[in-house]
């Protein structure tokens, strides 16, 4: 399901951080079946596997992710190695209009995947923006669309600025981060929902 080739050959940006960005990972018959066995998610911020109910197509792009194959082709990217690493899945199907702060994500998330699960992308909110700094969103260095089927990742820095334009409706994707410790794993995944979901909330 996964183009794994296509993960291996996309270019690898390293500077102002080490970041890539490859569209088409998944064909147009896969994303189709995939985006009818999504979550049914009503409100806005980041789940966790364990709290949603999903159909097989949905499922088995789940298997192929958590598949040493695709770990392996993301070692080689960044030059790593994630063996130790858990592995954290969380998902998003509805974002609300807010400002969006610019972050890097918590210290022990040692590298983030985010593969987009939309239909075509013409929205100008949603774009993810990788940032020269924290103080501007408009200085980027690269702005992806979250169309169906692009992967974005990231290797977090002190430098590993990151942000979207608000955005309201529908906004699907699972993003995967792999941090630096087990026992980690349990304490960040209930973190990042409610922080997120938190401010989705606030906003």
């Amino acid at each position: 399901m996964l183009n794994l080739e296509a993960i291996a050959n996309a270019p690898l940006t390293t500077d102002p951080f080490s970041f890539f960005m490859v569209p088409g990972v998944l064909s147009a018959v896969d994303l189709a079946a995939v985006r009818a066995d999504f979550p049914q998610i009503a409100e806005p911020g980041i789940f966790s596997l364990s709290e949603l109910i999903y159909g097989p197509a949905f499922a088995g792009l789940i298997e192929e992710i958590r598949n040493r194959k695709f770990e392996y082709v993301i070692e080689k990217k960044y030059g790593i190695d994630l063996s130790d690493k858990p592995m954290m899945i969380s998902v998003c199907g509805q974002e609300r209009k807010q400002n969006v702060g610019i972050r890097t994500y918590h210290t022990n998330e040692f590298v983030t995947c985010l593969l987009y699960l939309n239909d075509i992308w013409d929205d100008r909110g949603g774009r993810l923006r990788m940032l020269r700094s924290r103080n501007d969103l408009s200085d980027y260095v690269a702005e992806i669309p979250p169309g169906g089927g692009m992967l974005a990742s990231f290797l977090r820095s002190d430098r590993s600025w990151h942000a979207h334009e608000p955005y309201e409706g529908d906004l699907r994707y699972v993003m995967l981060n792999w941090i630096t410790t087990q026992a980690s794993r349990d304490d960040l995944s209930t973190e990042v929902g409610q922080r997120d979901r938190l401010l989705k909330k606030s906003a």
